[in-house]
């Protein structure tokens, strides 16, 4: 048989389980925030190597080189030294800038860096032979600031009024294009 218990009997029994249940829940979330501080510091302090170029110090997390905000697929000792008399980031800051991309990976790249500084970054395509502009992608020239990375033979960066033109072998594509973000940013 049942144990008779009394209505303030009841309500005691409830209130210290809420109690308790809250004093867990409280635990459970101070830990899960310690383990995840923990884990972030020892990604970027354990999670790879550091290397220095030209006084910007990169460290490598979770397969990408990082300074600061800005994240590259290969540091400054991997890209070949190409693209001489490039402008800096200050022409691309605050204004729109217009991509073209024959390189998905090139392009993921250059869009995440240039919107640290322009004011937007937007595919476009500028009609010439051998190039067909979609519908709704916007119209180009290089009176605007232009990046066009295009698959070539030879590798090249090459600045033509407000076009950059990174042309290169499919597999040379995101090594120049870092190279070119490296130039930019004045890091090389």
């Amino acid at each position: 048989m049942k144990r008779l218990v009394s209505k303030r009997e009841k309500e005691k029994g409830t209130k210290r389980n809420q109690i308790l249940m809250g004093i867990i829940l409280v635990f459970l979330m101070i830990l899960s925030v310690l383990g995840f501080a923990l884990q972030g510091n020892s990604d970027e302090e354990e999670g790879g190597d550091k290397i220095t170029y030209n006084e910007f110090e990169f460290a490598y997390i979770n397969g990408f080189w990082r300074i600061g905000s800005f994240t590259f697929s290969h540091n400054p000792e991997q890209v070949p030294e190409i693209g001489f008399g490039l402008r800096d980031f200050t022409f691309y800051q605050g204004l729109p800038a217009y991509v073209y991309s024959e390189n998905n990976e090139a392009e993921t790249e250059i869009k995440m860096n240039l919107e640290l500084i322009a004011q937007r970054v937007t595919d476009a395509c500028m009609d010439e032979k051998g190039i067909e502009c979609s519908e709704g992608i916007a119209v180009k020239t290089c009176e605007d600031n232009f990046i066009i990375i295009k698959e070539n033979n030879i590798s090249s960066i090459k600045q033509e009024n407000k076009c950059v033109y990174i042309e290169g072998p499919e597999e040379e594509l995101l090594k120049l294009t870092d190279q070119f973000l490296f130039k930019m940013l004045g890091i090389k």
